[in-house]
């Protein structure tokens, strides 16, 4: 039996590996509101679906970052407000190893996409329950997003 002993240098770029995971998901935040119901199930139900997107992050502890991915539907029919719904999704995740830009852009884009399945899901079931067809968010590329918002930063800066 050879025993292998680990050089300081070994152990060194070990340490620095690159993590990320998610630790958790968890539904921060759920609105919905019908302001027009019942009087909109008696007529013809012809949605105009918008979207709002958000993003916010912050660090919880040693490496551990919370991520809220902040989406807003908004279903009108003829103009007027069929439903409004809001969710706050969050995601504990472990990240370390990363220069600063790559942590940037995971807590960016990465962690968001991550997020995105689960709200989309918590949207669905929430406009089911009020009692208005599902409604399946189309997904996301929350990478061009994430450049998007870096273009308009830096054209603000100059």
């Amino acid at each position: 039996m050879s025993e292998t002993a680990e050089t300081p240098e070994a152990a060194t770029q070990e340490a620095q590996a690159p993590q990320l995971s998610m630790q958790r998901v968890f539904l921060k935040d759920i609105s919905f509101e019908s302001p027009r119901s019942p009087m909109i199930f008696q007529e013809e139900w012809k949605p105009e679906v918008g979207l709002e997107l958000n993003t916010k992050s912050r660090q919880v502890g040693e490496s551990v970052y919370e991520v809220v991915l902040e989406i807003t539907v908004t279903v009108k029919n003829k103009g007027e407000t069929g439903y409004l719904v809001q969710v706050q999704q969050g995601g504990l995740f472990v990240i370390s190893g990363l220069d600063d830009q790559q942590l940037h852009h995971a807590l960016g884009a990465f962690c968001p996409a991550t997020l995105f399945p689960y709200a989309r899901e918590n949207i669905d079931a929430i406009v089911v329950k009020g009692s208005f067809p599902a409604i399946m968010l189309a997904p996301i590329n929350f990478d061009a997003l994430y450049v998007e918002s870096l273009q308009k930063q830096a054209e603000t800066t100059q």
